[in-house]
């Protein structure tokens, strides 16, 4: 969105009561037949939605807050990608896909961009703002958006002007909340609902399978959707609210790992391209549940990779062996290894930076096949912690001294091993240790 407040810019001019005159309607049936105005007059605005949550998208902004009516399903750039009104307002797509938008979104396209933000009580820069961190591209001033994204204007100036973001949050939590669920939808579409639209009979479209199933999908779907972001939000604060100072909460101590798979870039060149996807969705699925499974985070996949992190060094210790055996035993599988860095990290919209996290990649790098390598920091914490003993001839004399007094021996579930110290680019020298179960 590129006019200012005076609706200028790309689209059309505005006429004489300001606003900008209506660009070419995706209902033409509608308009001739006087079923409903192309746009509210200028000196009234259109019902409003009231932040206690009334219309469209009420129940929390599923249908607001993440933009969906920016996008459709050909874009706001029309079906040749091209920037203009005629895509945007329908001109020339599938009928399907605008019954579909219009299904997902529960409303009709309604608003050009300067109305929509009138009529949320915001300034034409703010909503740009808004809408281009969502992750949705300037569309001119085309009538492309519906009552559900004026009340997500709302909701966040609404945060803003309480107090309660300033408005540099309020950008984050809306690029947050797009990135994520545009990968999601990316997700949903590509492989989930590709899967299910298969024509159960002989002559069948999947056109004509696709709208009756979204019908059926989207309210449980939604409803899935709140129920596991409120998990993790739960999850996520009661983690914060244990920080033991203000500092930690935003730079906080943890283990970070990462697992590479060995030789990735040869199979690439080896494996057919649906053979590689799938051995990648393996790998991340069983990486996934192993993390979560042990009390871990997973913070991202990158293909080949996975970047975890756990509250304490233990817990990183033991998800990162459990990798390592776990894909020993599939045959599948290419050779794993693991480096872990235990410190001081900086949390950001979901992932992890710093230090710690720069060396736990660079000694993932090195470690050897099948192998876990830890930074001294973590060595040092499993030590303090009875996870593992200071060295081996140290384990040797308290067990032998447990069983000379009749006790049990001290239960340590990890070895270490300390390595050559070598140097790291960009990190000076460091020393390694090979991590390993005692048997």
């Amino acid at each position: 969105m590129t006019v200012d407040d005076t609706g200028s810019g790309q689209g059309t001019p505005p006429g004489p009561d300001g606003d900008p005159r209506p660009a070419e309607s995706a209902y033409p049936e509608r308009d001739a037949s006087g079923a409903a105005d192309e746009h509210p007059p200028a000196d009234e605005k259109p019902d409003e939605p009231d932040l206690a949550g009334s219309g469209p998208g009420a129940d929390g902004g599923v249908h607001g807050l993440d933009g969906h009516g920016l996008d459709g399903a050909d874009g706001l750039n029309g079906a040749d990608g091209t920037d203009g009104a005629d895509g945007a307002d329908g001109v020339g797509k599938d009928p399907l896909a605008l019954r579909l938008e219009q299904l997902i979104l529960g409303a009709d396209r309604r608003y050009t961009p300067f109305q929509a933000a009138r009529s949320a009580g915001v300034s034409m820069e703010l909503a740009s703002r808004f809408w281009r961190a969502m992750g949705f591209p300037d569309i001119g001033q085309a009538k492309a958006l519906t009552e559900a994204d004026v009340l997500a204007l709302r909701r966040l100036a609404g945060l803003v002007e309480a107090g309660l973001l300033s408005e540099a949050m309020a950008v984050q939590v809306a690029r947050s909340t797009g990135q994520t669920t545009a990968r999601l939808a990316e997700w949903q579409i590509d492989s989930f609902l590709e899967g299910l639209t298969e024509p159960p009979e002989p002559g069948m479209t999947r056109t004509e399978v696709t709208y009756p199933l979204v019908e059926l999908l989207l309210p449980e779907l939604e409803e899935f959707l709140v129920y596991v972001w409120r998990r993790q939000l739960a999850a996520a604060t009661g983690r914060v609210v244990q920080a033991a100072d203000d500092e930690e909460m935003v730079d906080r101590r943890l283990a970070v790992g990462f697992a590479d798979l060995v030789g990735f870039t040869r199979l690439t060149r080896r494996m057919e391209e649906e053979e590689l996807g799938e051995l990648v969705e393996a790998f991340e699925t069983t990486a996934a549940d192993l993390v979560a499974a042990h009390g871990g985070r997973l913070i991202k996949t990158l293909g080949d990779e996975v970047l975890y992190a756990a509250d304490d060094a233990g817990t990183a210790a033991e998800i990162a062996l459990r990798l390592i055996e776990t894909m020993a035993n599939d045959e599948t599988m290419p050779e794993l290894r693991v480096g872990i860095a235990f410190g001081t990290v900086t949390t950001r919209m979901g992932d992890v930076f710093g230090t710690t996290v720069n060396l736990a990649s660079r000694l993932t790098s090195i470690a050897p096949r099948d192998a876990v390598l830890v930074d001294g920091a973590l060595a040092e914490e499993l030590v303090r912690t009875g996870d593992a003993p200071a060295s081996e001839t140290e384990a040797a004399a308290l067990a032998e001294k447990a069983e000379k007094e009749g006790e049990e021996p001290p239960g340590y579930r990890f070895a270490l091993q300390p390595m050559w110290q070598r140097p790291v680019r960009g990190l000076g020298i460091v020393e390694p240790w090979l991590l390993a179960r005692r048997g």
